[in-house]
């Protein structure tokens, strides 16, 4: 069924999440479409427990003179970047999130890869800035740094900085200083900190510090990580952010201050990078989360929405559905981040509104197409072969065959699609870039990212 965009309400909660889903073709894919999240976590419970129908309202527009928030993801995988077509949709990119706020302050939390996107969308697009851009480091790990080299902005003299960190009880003082300094300098990169013409300031902030950034009222808190780190919580004239990243449960302190960051937060943005399983085990120490942590904290806080974040980089799209669909089963509004997300903050008895794209929200669709795939198996013999392709997406697709193709060889597919005038034939190219062991015994599910 075709769909159109719509306002969804939350039982009689004050706030609505609006989406326009793109491309999307049944409401089943969309409940489960992580880039569409708002609308589809959006519903209502119906009868017996865990039964939810969407309840839906039309809403005629209406002039915004509200203020508003604009919330930008530009990086929300945890640890090391990743490149894996299997983790394309939700992004592989290490975090970096930024926050325009209703008086034009621009916050930007962390500096992981996804802060290189953002600086390339500098003179593209957002506010003109007219004064200096705020950036919270959370703590000085790898995946929360390394983006810093790369952010162009920081080579213009006419932009300014103001950067803020603890002290680390290793580095001492000028702890953030130092580590910007440090990664940069010989022979790990090819130009010093100097080569940085921006004006750059630092401050250093304690957990516990309440300060205001423009008409923001900023607060940090302590989290449950190894070597410290900073949760963040940005209260605007729009609602209210919380941004705690890289968090393990288990200190009975921290765990309180961890809940009093987020209380009552219209955004609850938390770490949900182990399954609870692998957090009860394997992971215990790692200083991490999962998703059924983040809904407890959600749940007893009364946050509004709930943001799964800081995704393993062993961590496939599919998995990620998975946590979230296990995740929506108990907390109503509820999503996975996803690189190029942007939320719309709306003051009380506005819609949130969150989008994505069109380019990712369209990418990937379940799909059962019948399909002919021609190419060589891995002893050199040519084969054609009459399969399903489930899966699709427009870069790639997942084909189970009962052959086992050579990787990175060369693959024609058929797909049968129907159409106004019946069924029709699309006939692509592309390379084979995985090879796993099939759902059905005797198949090989391949890979395959189409060229042509």
């Amino acid at each position: 069924m075709g769909l159109h965009p719509q306002v969804f309400y939350v039982g009689n909660r004050s706030r609505a999440a609006s989406v326009t889903p793109f491309l999307l073709e049944t409401w089943q894919h969309l409940s489960l479409n992580s880039l569409t999240v708002l609308a589809s976590a959006a519903t209502m419970r119906n009868g017996s427990e865990g039964t939810r129908r969407p309840h839906c309202v039309s809403a005629a527009p209406t002039e915004m003179t509200s203020p508003i928030a604009k919330l930008s993801f530009w990086g929300v995988r945890g640890s090391t970047p990743t490149v894996d077509p299997a983790t394309w949709r939700f992004g592989g990119n290490t975090p970096c999130l930024d926050l325009i706020a209703p008086d034009g302050t621009q916050i930007i939390l962390d500096c992981g890869t996804g802060l290189r996107t953002l600086g390339s969308r500098w003179g593209t697009a957002g506010p003109a800035r007219l004064r200096a851009t705020h950036v919270f480091v959370t703590h000085y790990h790898w995946d929360h740094i390394q983006g810093l080299p790369f952010f162009s902005p920081l080579y213009g003299e006419n932009n300014e900085f103001q950067f803020y960190s603890f002290r680390s009880k290793f580095l001492g003082r000028d702890s953030l200083r130092q580590v910007f300094e440090t990664q940069m300098a010989l022979p790990y990169f090819p130009v010093d900190f100097s080569a940085m013409t921006a004006r750059r300031k630092f401050r250093e902030v304690e957990g516990g510090e309440r300060f205001e950034i423009g008409e923001n009222k900023v607060t940090a808190r302590w989290l449950n990580h190894p070597q410290g780190c900073l949760g963040f919580r940005i209260e605007t004239e729009a609602g209210t952010v919380v941004y705690a990243t890289d968090n393990e449960p288990g200190d009975p302190a921290l765990d309180r201050s961890l809940r009093e960051l987020a209380a009552g937060a219209d955004i609850f943005i938390n770490d949900a990078q182990f399954t609870p399983v692998q957090l009860a085990s394997t992971r215990k120490g790692w200083g991490h989360s999962s998703w059924r942590e983040g809904v407890k904290v959600a749940r007893e806080v009364n946050a509004k929405t709930l943001v799964l974040f800081h995704h393993d980089p062993d961590s496939t799209d599919r998995m990620v559905d998975a946590i979230l669909r296990e995740a929506r089963d108990e907390f109503d509004s509820v999503f996975a981040a996803s690189e190029g997300m942007v939320i719309t903050l709306g003051a009380s008895g506005e819609p949130v509104q969150a989008h994505m794209p069109r380019s990712r929200a369209s990418l990937r669709q379940e799909a059962q197409f019948r399909a002919s795939v021609s190419g060589l198996t891995a002893e050199g013999r040519r084969f054609e072969e009459e399969t399903t392709v489930r899966d699709l997406a427009l870069q790639g697709a997942l084909i189970s065959l009962k052959h086992s193709p050579q990787l990175q060889s060369e693959l024609q597919v058929v797909i049968e699609a129907p159409g106004a005038d019946g069924v029709q034939e699309m006939r692509l190219r592309g390379y084979v870039v995985r090879l796993e062991a099939g759902t059905e015994k005797g198949t090989t599910a391949v890979g395959v990212v189409f060229t042509d």
